[in-house]
């Protein structure tokens, strides 16, 4: 039974369409929810939470219908929203304590999963002071832990990263990595940064102008390249590039300090090497060439324009 099932949804504010016709299904797993600022996620993510009442189409989580069951839905779920939700004046203790008592846990039940939580997204000390005083990091980490009080099965995470700092980032991520894999947990991240998809999820989604543009998982969508190479060599690379042109091959010299070549059909790889050899060179890097999500975003973008 899949976990989301999303058929032709039409979900309105006002004469804007944020979603039109979107349809997909989530049996598992982390999947990515990606696109630009206004693509329309947020707006799905709330319709998955009930919040949001589609005027066409269907939807269903845990084969519980929406909007009609959402209390029994979100028993079953955990949202991390974008927007700051904690409390400055009361510590994480108090709050996360507060989030587990909506949920039916006792008092006492509600404070012993609130500092297993806690512990589990790294807050030490700092969770008896108010929460005024916390970094943008610690405030997302009480948003992570508000969102695992209650032992979720799906979870929903919207812009887990805005604000971070590079190292707050990643750990973020591998904190989010780690809940997928330890828990088992279905995750959707919703995320404009192709990055952070790329490091925690399976499967994307792939959101453009309220419109799913591409959907499968990351190893299809950044599929290799036929006939196609990056390569970085020792030294001498204008000799060997030229070496390249002159047996057919075609090449581009990318930012990264690596090559990206095409070899001419009916051409064996390992010409390449012996290429280099000739032109008294090493080569230090090699693989085949893959699709990256930056293709796939730019390529769904224009194609919905």
């Amino acid at each position: 039974m899949p976990v989301i099932e999303v058929k032709d949804v039409e979900v309105c504010y006002g004469d804007l369409k944020a979603l039109n016709g979107v349809s997909c299904c989530i049996e598992g797993g982390t999947v990515g929810l990606l696109g630009p600022n206004g693509a329309g996620k947020s707006t799905l993510l709330k319709t998955l939470l009930g919040f949001n009442r589609a005027s066409q189409g269907e939807v269903r989580v845990f084969d519980r219908l929406l909007p009609k069951e959402a209390l029994a839905v979100r028993m079953q779920l955990g949202y991390m929203p974008e927007r700051e939700v904690t409390s400055p004046k009361v510590s994480a203790v108090s709050f996360i304590t507060y989030c587990g008592r909506l949920f039916g846990m006792s008092r006492v039940d509600a404070m012993e999963r609130t500092h297993e939580v806690l512990n589990y997204v790294g807050l030490g000390e700092a969770r008896y002071r108010k929460m005024e005083t916390y970094s943008t990091g610690m405030l997302q980490r009480v948003k992570l832990a508000q969102a695992l009080v209650h032992d979720p099965k799906l979870l929903l995470l919207d812009e887990p990263t805005n604000g971070l700092d590079p190292q707050g980032r990643i750990e973020m991520l591998e904190l989010i990595r780690e809940v997928a894999a330890r828990r088992r947990v279905t995750i959707i991240l919703s995320s404009h940064l192709l990055p952070d998809v790329q490091h925690v999820c399976d499967s994307l989604i792939l959101i453009q102008g309220g419109v799913v543009a591409r959907a499968g998982s990351i190893s299809e969508l950044t599929a290799v390249l036929d006939r196609c190479y990056e390569v970085r060599i020792r030294d001498n690379k204008e000799n060997f590039v030229t070496g390249l042109s002159s047996a057919g091959f075609t090449w581009i010299d990318q930012q990264d300090g690596n090559l990206f070549i095409t070899t001419p059909e009916q051409t064996d790889p390992k010409s390449i090497f012996e290429i280099a050899h000739q032109h008294s060179t090493q080569i230090r890097h090699y693989r085949p060439a893959r699709h990256s999500l930056a293709e796939v975003f730019i390529q769904a973008a224009a194609k919905e324009e």
